[in-house]
């Protein structure tokens, strides 16, 4: 679309740190920008610090300062709504409450003009809810950037029920002007990003809340073996429970009790203690006057080792690093059969340590299983039985931390950590796909972009190999019975016809 930045106006209502952030990367853009605030002197002090931040990139040498000049004088402070005549494109960013913005659009419909997008910067709100009280729903849309908003280079363009194509076509347009990735998506609760990003908190919760292991060690596991920028119960102490415990409940609700959307009671018990997480000095996890988080010690290595090593069926490669685990603690390896003494190591792929010894016929007394599903870089999560001997789970600790890598302990689970709450996370962008809400490149964009994983949801599962996150599904599915881990049709299909999931319908 051909766009002048110059010859198009933008309106923002709402001067927070929202409003304010939008403001900053639009006049940096080119584009000129009028801001309103209801409050008395919030947006003159909002335009300040607009300016102090544009001129601090001056300082260090990222634009030049007669262009910081520049953009700081696009940003206009204006009185009242009706000051956004002749604006392209009014954005509002105020309280997150359907009435108030829907009432709000209602007044900006007879001062803008026909031709102007009225759009919100709502995270989680429907805007075909908002836009149902205007005149001309068809030029409402969504617009929805992500705090810091000059830090977090993405934005969703979301279609409400009766949104024109158009308007999307155009805000997708603006935000290539600002250099900002844009998603296409439709109105459904979470809209695109914080929907992709249900898995990853519940599906910790749930394993906390099934004793498997603490948060402490979810978060470890998910960090050092996963590669995630951080774990998901240190993720809900930097947006606090305040915020994450809320959309959590309000999702699953307007998704009509969809199990995979289900939040746990344990963070509902924090949120109504008043742990909401690092802004409260306390969640999670303590966290110093400095704001530095308080970790608990990492468990010694146990002072044994096995008499012996057997490993059970896995990739060759995996059992060949195990092997040359066993030579280096000076542990006998059975290549046949296990031996009477021996330590018996399973690579279980969606199973639990207990079924797997159970299905190899194993004494699970001295089973152990190991997370081999990113082969064995990174932190190594090891998974015991409910009656492993705790002497062959010490030596098998041991073992693994030979050369020096970090081992975390848990008990029984089907997927372990990090394959269930990656599966899950796949499966869940596969159902967006599935879904329709967004196109399979715009999933993972946006989910990379705006959550910060290593890889989007369908790259990640074309990583890992979509047959084995399947695989993975479909255990832990027989497991618990629960639809919550019901493979996506989706997922089923392009596993099956060994295609990628990034693959579109045709």
């Amino acid at each position: 679309m051909d766009l002048k930045p110059a010859d198009f106006p933008i309106g923002i209502i709402g001067s927070g740190i929202m409003g304010r952030g939008i403001a900053q990367v639009a006049a940096l853009a080119g584009f000129p920008v009028r801001l309103y605030d209801a409050k008395p002197g919030a947006v003159t002090e909002a335009r300040d610090f607009v300016g102090k931040m544009i001129a601090r990139l001056a300082e260090k040498g990222t634009i030049q300062k007669p262009a910081a000049d520049e953009a700081t004088a696009r940003v206009t402070n204006v009185d009242s709504l009706d000051d956004f005549a002749g604006c392209k494109l009014v954005i509002e960013a105020i309280i997150e409450s359907v009435e108030p913005k829907r009432e709000l659009l209602q007044k900006l419909e007879p001062i803008v003009g026909d031709e102007a997008i009225l759009a919100s910067n709502t995270s989680s709100l429907s805007i075909t809810a908002i836009a149902a009280g205007t005149k001309k729903p068809e030029r409402v849309a969504g617009f929805h950037f992500f705090n810091p908003v000059p830090l977090m280079k993405v934005v969703e363009a979301i279609a409400a029920v009766r949104t024109d194509p158009a308007v999307v076509d155009t805000l997708v347009a603006v935000a290539r002007h600002i250099n900002f990735a844009c998603v296409r998506c439709q109105d459904t609760p979470g809209f695109l990003v914080n929907h992709a990003g249900r898995a990853f908190g519940t599906e910790g919760l749930r394993i906390v809340g099934e004793g498997i292991a603490d948060t402490a060690t979810v978060d470890n596991i998910l960090r050092e073996a996963a590669e995630f920028r951080m774990g998901p119960f240190e993720l809900m102490d930097l947006t606090a429970l305040d915020v994450s415990y809320p959309a959590m409940v309000a999702i699953y609700n307007q998704y009509y009790q969809e199990p995979r959307y289900r939040p746990s009671p344990l963070i509902e018990r924090r949120y109504t203690a008043g742990l909401y997480g690092r802004k409260v000095g306390r969640g999670w996890y303590e966290y110093k006057k400095d704001g530095g988080i308080v970790r608990p010690p990492e468990p010694p290595v146990p002072d044994a080792k096995p008499k012996a090593v057997w490993i059970g069926p896995g990739a060759k490669e995996i059992r060949s690093a195990i092997a040359e685990l066993a030579e280096r603690i000076g542990a006998r390896f059975d290549r046949a059969n296990p031996n009477d003494d021996s330590l018996c190591v399973v690579l279980p792929l969606g199973d639990d340590a207990t079924t797997t010894a159970k299905d190899l016929g194993l004494d699970p007394r001295r089973t152990v299983a190991i997370d081999a599903i990113n082969g064995l870089k990174g932190r190594r999560t090891l998974m015991t039985t409910p009656v492993t001997d705790p002497a062959y789970r010490d030596a098998a600790h041991a073992l693994f931390a030979i050369d020096d890598v970090p081992v975390s302990v848990i008990r029984d689970s089907p997927g372990f950590v990090t394959q269930r709450v990656v599966a899950m996370i796949v499966n869940l962008g596969c159902d967006i796909a599935q879904q329709r809400v967004a196109a399979p490149a715009d999933i993972d964009t946006g989910v990379k972009l705006g959550l910060g994983y290593p890889n989007g949801p369908l790259a990640l599962g074309d990583k890992i190999g979509p047959p084995t996150v399947l695989a993975i599904l479909e255990r832990m599915h027989a497991f618990y019975q629960d639809p919550r881990y019901r493979p996506s049709p989706w997922l089923k299909r392009r596993a099956s016809l060994g295609v990628s999931l990034l693959t579109p319908d045709s």
